[in-house]
């Protein structure tokens, strides 16, 4: 499979079904419990209250990844951002350019709405994805430290 064997197009609500399988084997990556109810309900709002754009990857029929998006803003450059705040690639479909197939269609995507950038998070040991982002031109945060609150 190549990049060019990989269609890239944005999920609707229709597309329930294909994508809360993905976002549940996202969600057990970052060690988290397997939960598919809640995972639709979750995905499902994200839908209804247009609060979150999300991408299908597919080859061969077959869905093999995803990324979803939060819009949010800089204060301080007074312009749209997106946190790209979901990635996952079906194991099977890795190391085929589909994380860089997902990552280009957010691109274009935050392009199209007018966003300054696109910012993301991963674990510090997660030097696979990090590597596919720095290749694709992504650029390591060296100014800020992000802090968190558990509430």
């Amino acid at each position: 499979m190549t990049t060019r064997e990989v269609e890239v197009r944005q999920a609707t609500v229709e597309d329930l079904d294909l994508l809360v399988p993905l976002f549940d084997a996202y969600r057990r990556f970052y060690r988290q419990p397997s939960e598919p109810v809640r995972a639709r309900s979750f995905l499902l709002e994200r839908f209804e209250l247009d609060q979150s754009v999300i991408f299908l990857a597919f080859a061969g029929g077959a869905v093999i990844g995803f990324t979803q998006l939060y819009p949010s803003f800089s204060s301080g450059a007074m312009a749209r951002i997106f946190i790209l705040n979901d990635l996952f690639v079906a194991p099977e479909a890795r190391r085929r350019g589909v994380g860089s197939a997902l990552l280009q269609a957010a691109a274009q995507y935050g392009r199209r709405a007018g966003a300054l950038r696109l910012v993301l998070s991963t674990e510090i040991t997660n030097a696979t994805a990090q590597a596919v982002y720095e290749r694709i031109g992504w650029k390591r945060d060296t100014v800020f430290c992000v802090y968190q609150l558990a509430l």
